[in-house]
């Protein structure tokens, strides 16, 4: 989940909050004078459906983002690839031909010079923090990589031999500056346990017309807690 995930996530939670408050109040005043508990019911179970699509990135759903793993698993398709300077297809690729390929494989365009590649992104720190998919760019600017992970690159070197998955041969003394242009993983799927607490929840709300206001203030309760733990990083 990405930060601008989680804080939208936030605020449609709150948005169910204000609702939810709100149509108490109203079927409280309406189940005094009629006695009628269906208009309870309905709204408990719109609010069901609107919490949940709130938080529809928990139920696993793919959100099709392109991730570094996505990045390395793409480079790999090219080993084996001659290194022909300029290149840019599968015919023949240098260094920065093979960074540009990789991700207009994955739907992102990059600049097609090392120059240009060296500036996308957000920078990380030192090649200890790399992760999977980040570049890294050497050789006082001249050359670039994809980081593998496990200490390994993919590359494609020089003239005469072909794109390679290598053990990594780099310093930070060495590196101009890496970038990442992707996240490391996509959202995390939800446990079982996730799942069911969802599921717990949907479940209460729907039984709001049974249990009257004051089991209304108790969902309301837990739709608060649950607003806190998302806002403290938790997780259902």
């Amino acid at each position: 989940m990405t930060v601008t995930d989680a804080i939208g996530r936030i605020a449609q939670i709150q948005a169910t909050l204000v609702q939810l408050e709100t149509g108490t109040r109203a079927t409280s005043a309406t189940s005094a004078s009629s006695g009628s508990s269906a208009a309870t019911s309905t709204s408990a179970a719109d609010f069901a459906s609107a919490l949940s699509g709130a938080l529809g990135a928990t139920d696993g759903t793919s959100t099709g983002a392109v991730t570094g793993s996505d990045v390395v698993a793409d480079a790999k398709k090219y080993l084996g690839v001659p290194y022909v300077f300029g290149g840019t297809s599968a015919s023949g690729l240098d260094c920065s031909g093979l960074v540009q390929r990789v991700f207009k494989d994955l739907g992102i365009d990059v600049p097609r010079l090392v120059s240009g590649q060296s500036t996308v992104g957000t920078e990380v720190p030192s090649l200890a923090q790399a992760q999977p998919g980040d570049l890294i760019v050497t050789n006082g600017g001249e050359h670039i990589v994809i980081y593998a992970g496990d200490g390994k690159v993919i590359h494609a070197p020089s003239e005469g031999r072909t794109v390679s998955l290598v053990d990594n041969w780099m310093k930070d003394s060495d590196i101009v500056t890496i970038r990442r242009v992707v996240p490391q993983a996509a959202p995390a799927v939800a446990s079982p346990a996730a799942s069911a607490g969802l599921g717990s929840l949907a479940s209460l709300l729907s039984g709001a017309g049974s249990a009257g206001s004051a089991g209304s203030s108790a969902q309301a309760d837990m739709l608060r807690s649950l607003f806190a733990s998302l806002s403290q990083g938790g997780s259902l």
